[in-house]
């Protein structure tokens, strides 16, 4: 163990950057929810990968934005937070960014650990401008490395690893080899249903719902969920029910089939819809609903 690297690798980016979508692949587990839509990661959501010589804790954060609402308030101190707390930076960034832009937001968040800048959707860019976009960011003072990647495609990921391992601090393992995540069950079950919403439903009412699961329970034959899905308005929770209960009971049949992937049981969900007037902007809701 005398050789053995351990550290905390917080991943950052604008929303809908891929970093979700590169934890997972990383892992070779899906702990974070993927949509094609932005904002989809409200929790700092940590995923634990552990080799025979190496142990590297990474923390998907919720993407960079402008705080509109208390609840974007929170997700902004999630990632100073991780900031905090690392040992190497992760900047995900989409070829088309403009490199000036990358920088001026990298700037501002005054990162004073190792940074590997990643251009994900590597696959989608020309040999050539990619050598060039690469040689762009090396100039950069602040950027310790760059990595081209596809986290979709799965492409180049294992040169990344080698990049982050060099930036490790020589440090025993933080977690048991067994432990893949900190978030307890109940999250990622809420996770998989209000995933589920972002693909359903239409462009804005994913952003004013909140998944809490009220009951978790282990039977000997299955496990039973109950979870409330919490809409700003009643037009929401009418859009949410569907015609005849047709859209709720889908959510349900897709959540159901997801969560039995993960836990490897059969499972009873129960989903009610409920209305908080405004909850994104109400402190108490958003404490109650882990935010």
């Amino acid at each position: 163990m005398e050789d053995f690297r351990s550290g905390f690798v917080g991943i950052f980016g604008k929303p809908n950057a891929g970093k979700s979508t590169l934890m997972n692949a990383l892992l070779g587990e899906k702990l974070a929810i993927v949509s094609p839509k932005a904002q989809t990661t409200r929790n700092k959501i940590l995923g634990i990968l552990h080799e025979n010589n190496y142990q590297i804790i990474f923390s998907d954060t919720p993407g960079i934005l402008e705080s509109r609402y208390k609840l974007h308030e929170k997700m902004m101190k999630e990632v100073s937070a991780v900031k905090q707390g690392t040992d190497v930076v992760l900047f995900i960034t989409d070829p088309k960014e403009k490199p000036e832009e990358v920088m001026e937001i990298i700037s501002n968040l005054t990162i004073k650990t190792p940074l590997i800048l990643v251009t994900n959707t590597s696959d989608k860019i020309k040999p050539d401008a990619a050598a060039s976009l690469v040689q762009t960011y090396k100039r950069q003072k602040t950027i310790d490395q760059v990595a081209l990647i596809s986290a979709l495609q799965k492409q180049n990921l294992d040169h990344l690893l080698q990049q982050i391992i060099h930036f490790l601090p020589i440090m025993p393992p933080y977690y048991d080899e067994d432990t893949l995540t900190d978030k307890p069950m109940r999250f990622f079950v809420a996770e998989m249903i209000r995933e589920k919403l972002f693909f359903e439903l239409d462009e804005e009412l994913p952003y004013h719902a909140a998944v809490i699961v009220r009951q978790y329970e282990e039977k000997n034959t299955l496990t039973k969920i109950v979870a409330d899905i919490v809409v700003s308005r009643d037009t929401q929770k009418f859009i949410l029910i569907g015609k005849g209960g047709s859209m709720i009971k889908k959510i349900g049949q897709l959540s159901r089939e997801d969560i039995e992937k993960f836990i490897d049981r059969k499972v009873f969900l129960e989903l009610h819809v409920k209305v908080r007037k405004d909850w994104r902007n109400n402190d108490l809701y958003l404490k109650e609903y882990g935010y």
